[in-house]
């Protein structure tokens, strides 16, 4: 019998990838992208314990996951830090604070 790729092996893998990446767009995208990828892992996990050697891919099922995991962790965080900085500084503080920045660096 010929082993077969895990279903959605690969689109954990990529979820979990562009879950850290989305962490650096306010946190949603990042949040929203690390829950499905950790869905699909849990449901693929339980394909994969049914007959594990019926399956290839389990490895791009666990590193997927795990990086979801800290994909979901950093944009919490992010949020948290963007929510605490909106409430103490409010809208026009945040935007005072990024043309300091850009005037510190040599922008606009």
């Amino acid at each position: 019998m010929e082993k077969q790729t895990l279903p959605n092996s690969t689109t954990i893998l990529v979820l979990g990838i562009l879950s850290i990446l989305g962490c650096c767009c306010y946190g949603i995208p990042g949040i929203i992208l690390g829950i499905i990828a950790i869905i699909m892992a849990k449901k693929a996990t339980a394909v994969y314990n049914e007959n594990p050697e019926l399956y290839t891919g389990f490895q791009n099922v666990k590193t997927g996951k795990i990086l979801a995991i800290i994909g979901l962790a950093l944009s919490v965080l992010y949020l948290a830090y963007f929510v605490f900085l909106f409430a103490t500084l409010g809208m026009e503080g945040i935007q005072e604070m990024q043309k300091e920045i850009m005037k510190q660096y040599g922008g606009a």
